[in-house]
């Protein structure tokens, strides 16, 4: 009976002992593949941390990141492309990396230099007499100061006009009115009268005193030197009781109501600048806004700067645009369309230009490209891209940085080393344990 016993408890025994070494085996090989690489922010998956503990911002236990499960989520990125980058949703975020689609677009370029305002030669007058004599008094003529034209500004004496002026006065009494009979003679007679006006306009007299004489029939002893223009008198070189001689400056004025502004144009931007092209000329402490117009690029080259000189012309209402001022000019003109990407996205490391595609979801390649125009937030791509590509347009430098980091063999974006928890390109966070 006992022996039936023993047949009976041993097979059973056995079982059971077999049963709990498989079962230890089974957890150990469990153990082994449920390896533990970290622990993540249940609620801010980009913090790491290689010890157990309490997430600091939210308070809740960190999860553990094991490798099985890791693996597995690699398996998607299991055929890409050596160098390439993989950055996560939740670091993209937190890093404030932003991704842009390649489109087709045109718009205007603008062109800013610098410019200077002078007065328009062709309406600056320099005042001066064509004989010798005195100053006998002046008349609200100080430097700065606006007049009207035919102003009297001087009162001079010569004696030379006296006599020329007798003759201009004897000539003009011969000489019938509109009724008489066009005779030689009469002719001849107005022909005189006009030869002595004219010498008079010669000598300084101005047609305003020249049309006094003939409707006073007197010679006048004193002469006036009157303004020539409407504008502001720029130099001045005469006082009460001065002595001058013949072709002595004594004014000078300027219409100031156009004038000219001579900008500095580099060598590349010269085309833009055309005769009849328009510019917004804006003052720099005032930002007002005027319009001009290229009248034509000066044979002059700066050979310091090595600029090209414009000539551009504008009105001048309000006398706001002064001789010697600067100004800031600026010239719009369109571009052709083309595949263009925001400025941010394209690196320039000076020996070559590249940027960012997106060659899955979270994997990111760098793509050498060749660019064309740029404005002040968009830039062309010749060469490199497709309509369509999307491509990082913001945070562009943190995943250059991220480039470099991993071909040297650091430790990449989000993680941490040494156990400690400073991130690779953010702030460092405390750890912190139960």
């Amino acid at each position: 009976m006992k022996r039936n016993v023993l047949y009976f408890v041993l097979p059973v025994v056995a079982l059971v002992i077999g049963f709990v070494i498989g079962h230890r085996r089974d957890q150990s090989h469990s153990a082994a593949a449920r390896q533990v690489l970290y622990y993540v922010d249940p609620m801010h998956p980009a913090y790491r941390s290689s010890k157990p503990g309490i997430a600091p911002d939210c308070g809740m236990d960190l999860e553990p990141v094991y490798a099985d499960e890791l693996a597995k989520t690699a398996l998607p990125n299991a055929a890409s492309m050596p160098g390439d980058i993989h950055i996560d949703a939740a670091t993209q975020q937190l890093y404030g990396i932003r991704l842009s689609k390649v489109v087709k677009s045109s718009g205007q370029e603008s062109i800013r230099v610098f410019g200077k305002v002078m007065a328009d030669e062709t309406r600056v007058y320099k005042l001066n007499l064509g004989t010798d004599g005195y100053v006998k008094e002046t008349h609200d003529d100080a430097v700065g100061t606006f007049v009207k034209k035919d102003q009297h500004l001087a009162v001079i004496y010569s004696p030379e006009f006296l006599a020329v002026a007798g003759g201009y006065l004897s000539a003009n009494e011969r000489t019938p009115g509109p009724a008489g009979k066009d005779t030689a003679a009469n002719q001849q007679n107005a022909a005189s009268a006009q030869a002595r006006a004219d010498r008079l306009r010669n000598l300084g007299m101005s047609d305003v005193q020249i049309n006094e004489i003939t409707t006073s029939r007197k010679i006048p002893e004193d002469i006036y030197v009157v303004a020539p223009t409407d504008g502001f008198i720029l130099s001045r070189a005469i006082s009460p009781g001065l002595r001058f001689e013949r072709q002595t400056p004594l004014y000078t004025v300027a219409d100031l109501s156009h004038v000219w502004i001579i900008a500095e144009v580099f060598g590349a931007d010269a085309s833009a600048f055309h005769p009849g092209a328009v510019v917004e000329v804006t003052l720099p402490d005032t930002h007002e806004v005027f319009k001009a117009r290229v009248s034509s690029q000066l044979p002059e080259v700066d050979p310091a700067a090595h600029t090209y000189q414009v000539k551009l012309e504008a009105d001048n209402p309000g006398y706001k645009l002064r001789p010697e001022m600067f100004v800031d000019v600026e010239l719009s003109r369109p571009l052709p369309p083309g595949l263009s990407v925001p400025l941010d996205a394209v690196i320039d490391s000076g020996k070559s230009t590249h940027v960012f595609v997106q060659t899955a979801e979270g994997t990111f390649a760098s793509r050498q490209v060749r660019t064309g125009w740029r404005t002040e937030d968009r830039i062309q791509i010749l060469e490199g891209l497709q309509e369509g590509d999307s491509i990082v347009s913001e945070g562009t430098f943190l995943v250059d940085s991220e480039s470099r980091l991993r071909a040297a063999g650091g430790a990449p974006m989000g993680s941490q080393t040494s156990g400690h928890n400073e991130m690779a390109l953010g702030t460092p966070h405390p750890e912190m344990h139960p």
